[in-house]
């Protein structure tokens, strides 16, 4: 079966940045600088952009790029005992996606409430209250399955499945091509009006002036390297499976340095954006910025409305901003389900619209647990372990195979052949000494962390059943794939694969 190809360098390029440009790049980088010294956090976050996500985004292209194939292909050729690991990451990819797809489904609800501010002036009891009705619930007690949070949820598989079931030239490229420009201009319009609001360069001094005592705390450059590992879809097979569809001339290192520059700077902006906004909002409200923002889902849904509530013209900007945490969401989401999608095609030598059907129908179906009273529960401890304990973890090992187990300098000689520059030794020593290490100490710090205090105040028999318990899964599923069944070669011939 021949693989398919993107249609254009600039379809490839919209779509991984699609990929790595999330809803965490408008919520949790602006809140991770904010927390680890403002504009010092800049210094380990570009360190980190360069030892570790350029090289970490140049490898996977040229893994991809050279034994073209989906996460278990690539890992499998390299070596038959490797395949594991490609399963595990599209565990991983698979898991994200359905949850991810519910915070994409309350986007989708909160475009229509920011047309006439329906969450009133108490944001915080409407999001978990009147929204989610989250009661007595617990990840193990979901409660009522909640209609008005599945039917937007149905729509994002719906768009998803559209583009991936339409395959990587017709779908993703196109959809990639409309909501990456979509989203950048809406961003743009929204930090045009923001920062001339009262209060606003209060808040974007808050962000980018520098406290140079935090460069010395070790936390401030592990929360660099991990705001590095999960903003740029390296790590889960997404990156790979993309890689796969390049022609086999393609500038390698150009995209991907285009990739991370384009994902890294659109953060940037996406800071300046939320604290234009907080900066307002704690004028109107005679508080201290400290005491307007918070992190995680929290900022989105509970903190932006309050502040959309105080903007001119709310009904204009509100929607326009949730709308483009949708158009981020969706690209993201398609990316992630590509990357599960492919790895079917490969293992199974099915067609796409069997693959795309069968992976969006299972997922649809597993994601309606998160459309229940206690989905933000199930979702925000099945989160914190899949980013924090097993993308990570699934990261360090990539590295180890491919810094130490494998020769790591013809992955740079491919890269270089086919790339308008090369890439020098320093990819090398990113690969085998500085990202693992950094990220041993991330993963380790992690795990020690977790096992001492649990996270969340959830119940012990929680974290061992959603947390270790999945995360064990996960990595037993793909040991047992690897054992019990002959080795994934991809659709491609090896000749071809080697191109």
């Amino acid at each position: 079966m021949k693989r398919e190809q993107w249609g254009s360098r600039a379809g490839f390029i919209m779509a991984a940045v699609g990929s790595a440009i999330g809803l965490g790049n408008i919520w949790r980088f602006p809140y991770m600088a904010y927390e680890n010294g403002g504009g010092a956090f800049f210094i380990p976050y570009l360190f980190a952009m360069i030892t570790a996500g350029i090289p970490f985004m140049i490898m996977e292209f040229g893994l991809g790029h050279k034994l073209r194939g989906s996460a278990p292909v690539v890992f499998s050729k390299l070596n038959t005992k490797f395949e594991w690991l490609g399963w595990f990451q599209v565990g991983i990819a698979a898991t994200i996606a359905v949850y991810y797809v519910a915070v994409i489904g309350w986007a989708m609800s909160y475009v229509g409430f920011a047309i006439d501010q329906s969450w009133g002036t108490d944001t915080n009891a409407f999001f978990f209250g009147e929204y989610l009705k989250l009661g007595d619930n617990s990840p193990t007690s979901l409660g009522n399955w909640q209609l008005h949070i599945a039917i937007p949820m149905a729509l994002a598989w719906a768009i998803t499945f559209v583009a991936v079931f339409t395959g990587v030239k017709g779908g993703i490229e196109r959809a990639s091509k409309i909501m990456m420009p979509l989203l950048f201009i809406m961003v743009l319009l929204l930090i045009g009006r923001m920062i001339f609001l009262p209060g606003a360069v209060d808040g974007l001094n808050y962000l980018f002036t520098p406290d140079f005592s935090k460069l010395s705390d070790t936390k401030v450059w592990s929360a660099a390297y991990g705001q590095i590992f999960f903003t740029l879809s390296v790590g889960f097979a997404i990156m790979l499976a993309y890689s796969s569809y390049l022609p086999e001339k393609s500038d390698v290192s150009n995209n991907a340095f285009m990739t991370v520059l384009i994902n890294c700077g659109f953060s940037i902006m996406a800071g300046v954006l939320i604290f234009s906004i907080l900066g307002y909002m704690a004028g109107e409200q005679g508080k201290a910025i400290t005491d307007v923002v918070s992190g995680g889902v929290g900022l989105a849904f509970v903190t932006l409305p309050a502040a959309i509530n105080l903007l001119p013209a709310p009904y204009i900007l509100g929607p326009v901003f949730f709308l483009a945490l949708v158009v981020a969401g969706l690209s993201s989401h398609i990316s992630i389900i590509e990357a599960v999608t492919s790895s079917i095609i490969d293992k199974l030598n099915i067609s796409r619209k069997k693959a795309a059907s069968l992976v969006c129908g299972i997922g649809f179906a597993v994601s309606m647990a998160f459309a229940t009273n206690g989905g933000l529960l199930l979702l925000d401890l099945v989160d914190y372990f899949i980013n924090n304990v097993a993308l990570l973890a699934s990261c360090l090992i990539e590295l180890v195979i491919l810094g130490w187990l494998i020769k790591i300098s013809d992955i740079r000689a491919h890269v270089n052949r086919v790339s308008e520059f090369n890439v020098g030794i320093w990819l090398e020593v990113c690969i085998r000494f500085i990202s693992p290490l950094m990220l041993a100490w991330i993963v380790g710090s992690n795990l020690l962390n977790t096992f001492e205090n649990g996270y969340g105040g959830y119940a012990q028999n929680e974290l061992l059943l959603l947390g270790w318990g999945l995360t064990a899964a996960l990595v037993a599923v793909g040991i047992i794939i690897n054992l019990v069944s002959r080795p994934v070669r991809g659709t491609t011939n090896e000749q071809e694969g080697a191109a």
